[in-house]
Order: C-alpha cells, then sequence, then structure tokens
C-alpha cells in the first residue's frame, strides 16, 4: 500500500530539470534551422510540417502508457496498416466508409486487445508478444489485399488528414492535441494513471495494494491498438490510399520519441508532457534536416547523436532527482 501511495504524486510532479532540457533543446533547434535558412520559422510552415509527425504522435501516446507499465508494443505500426487496409478494403467491397470507419476503430481496439490479453494473462513478456502479432498484423494485412492497394474514397474522407482550419491548422494537428491533453488527464488527475505508474515501480506491491493489475495492463493495450486505429484513419485520409505497408518501421520512430522524452524505457517513470516535446523534437530535427538539405545519411548520424545525447541527459537528472 505504501508503495502504491508513493506514486500518486509521480504524475504531478514536472520535473522541472528534465523538461527545461527538453524544451531548451527544441527552442536551440528551431533557432539553428531557422539560422541557417529564415523561411523555416514561418508559422504557416511549422504547422504545415507537423501533418507527417500527427500519427507518430498519436502512437507515442498509447505507447508512452505501455511503457510506463514496464511493457512494450512493438505491433503499433503493424496494426495501423491492418486497419488502414480493414477500412479500404471494406469500403471498396461496398460497405458505407462511416461503417468501415468504425470497423476499422473495431479492428484496433480489438489488436491492442489481443495484445493485452496474452500479455496480462498468460504473464507472457510484452516484447515476445507484441513482436510476434507485429509480424501477425502485418501479415494479415498483406494478405487480406493480396499486396494491392485502395484509392477511392469519397472527396469528403480527404477533410480528416488534409483540410486546414482558417487555412492554417491542419485539423489533424488538432486531433493530435486533444489526445495529449485527454491522456494528461488520464495518467495524471486519475486512478487509473496511479495504478499505470504503480504497475511500472512494483508490480507485486501494487497487485497486494488491490488494484486490478489484469485490467490495467489490458487496458494499457487497448488504448495503444485504440490509438493506432486513429493514426490510421488520418494517414489512410492523408495519402488517400490504404495500403499493407503504411508505416513499416513507425514503431521504432515512436519508441524513440516516447524514451527521447524522458520515459524509463524500464517503466516505472514518464509523463505525457516529456512525450509531447519528445514528438517535437525528433519530428521537426528531422524535418529541419531535410529542409536545410542534409542528406539522409548523414540527417540519421545527426538525429542518433541527439537522441543519445538527450536520452543521458534524462538519466542525468533522474539521477539527480534521487
Amino acid at each position: 500500500m505504501k508503495a502504491l501511495s508513493e506514486t500518486r504524486t509521480w504524475p504531478l510532479r514536472l520535473e522541472l530539470g528534465r523538461l527545461h532540457v527538453l524544451i531548451l533543446l527544441f527552442i536551440l533547434e528551431l533557432a539553428l534551422f531557422g539560422a541557417l535558412k529564415p523561411a523555416y520559422l514561418s508559422l504557416a510552415g511549422l504547422l504545415d510540417a507537423s501533418r507527417a509527425f500527427v500519427e507518430a504522435g498519436l502512437l507515442a501516446l498509447g505507447m508512452t502508457l505501455v511503457i510506463i507499465t514496464g511493457g512494450i508494443d512493438l505491433s503499433v505500426a503493424s496494426l495501423l496498416a491492418l486497419v488502414s487496409v480493414s477500412i479500404g478494403f471494406s469500403s471498396a467491397a461496398g460497405l458505407p466508409l462511416p461503417l468501415a470507419l468504425v470497423f476499422g476503430l473495431l479492428v484496433g481496439v480489438l489488436g491492442g486487445l489481443l495484445n493485452g490479453l496474452i500479455v496480462a494473462a498468460l504473464d507472457l513478456h510484452p516484447l515476445v508478444v507484441t513482436l510476434g502479432t507485429m509480424a501477425l498484423f502485418r501479415g494479415l494485412a498483406y494478405a487480406v489485399t493480396n499486396a494491392n492497394a485502395v484509392s477511392t474514397f469519397p472527396d469528403w474522407f480527404a477533410f480528416i488528414g488534409q483540410a486546414y482550419l482558417w487555412d492554417l491548422f491542419p485539423f489533424q494537428l488538432i486531433v493530435w492535441l486533444i489526445a495529449v491533453v485527454a491522456i494528461w488527464i488520464l495518467l495524471t488527475k486519475t486512478s487509473f494513471g496511479r495504478y499505470v505508474y504503480g504497475l511500472g515501480i512494483n508490480e507485486r506491491a501494487t497487485r497486494f495494494s488491490g488494484v486490478n493489475v489484469f485490467a490495467v495492463k489490458l487496458g494499457v493495450y487497448i488504448l495503444s491498438g485504440f490509438f493506432a486505429a486513429i493514426a490510421a484513419i488520418i494517414q489512410t485520409s492523408r495519402v488517400f490510399t490504404a495500403r499493407a505497408n503504411a508505416a513499416t518501421g513507425l514503431e521504432l520512430t515512436v519508441i524513440a520519441m516516447v524514451a527521447l522524452g524522458g520515459t524509463r524505457i524500464t517503466g516505472g517513470s514518464g509523463s505525457i508532457l516529456g512525450t509531447t516535446l519528445g514528438v517535437l523534437i525528433l519530428a521537426y530535427l528531422q524535418d529541419g534536416l531535410v529542409f536545410v538539405g542534409v542528406r539522409n545519411d548523414w540527417a540519421l548520424v545527426l538525429t542518433g547523436i541527439v537522441l543519445v545525447l538527450t536520452v543521458f541527459a534524462n538519466e542525468f537528472f533522474r539521477k539527480e532527482r534521487r
């Protein structure tokens, strides 16, 4: 009971040293690219660039919850692809698109439910489980489509992934920001959020405190699947195509964003504010390097250096706090 009660203040603490490092890094990053190419700092350009990272940002929210519990979900990108083709090919088969979108959301939730059931009920390691479902979901996506793609959608569907509000704000960016606020409230203002942290800090003590550990684990994986479905809808609308190879390798970028934001890969520590900054830093770093003309190979090297240095800084401030 004591171990669980001690976790109740964790989500409410702004770990200022770590967050200050991330904020400073983000400001310096934008300032550097702005100095190299002043046009980069235009508001319209920065907002437009956000269209490319919203899907990863949504996946990162679910991934943060999973990793804080001490788990991992390597299947998110494959599930995104499966949801995408479920929507596209069911629509092409005659199902009205609104119902196809509901069907896609159901596929995402069921995919997360499958992960959660195997991890929680069979007490198997999440790395092994989601590595298997990563192959399963991607394989199903290819099998269902026979490696074909669907690009026939009603014109109104483009609004979700291509529209701008007031000719400036991408619609999907608004969706992501709403999701960020919702998950921040869930993690910092509810009992469920406290249980998520408690699971990552000490699962046995949390279980002895009377918490339904099975339900909490199930919940975080279902949320991960739900966000994969939302991301799939946005990406399918943005590129106006449903295909089985969508988001290939995106799970690694998502994990990097979450780790960059300060979530400890072994669980028990992390925040939605940190993840949000991690998403912004990595996304605008990659976008800025392309904008200023850095070759892809050197861009990858620089991205790796920033990730290593930031993770080192996160660990430094965690130890200082102790």
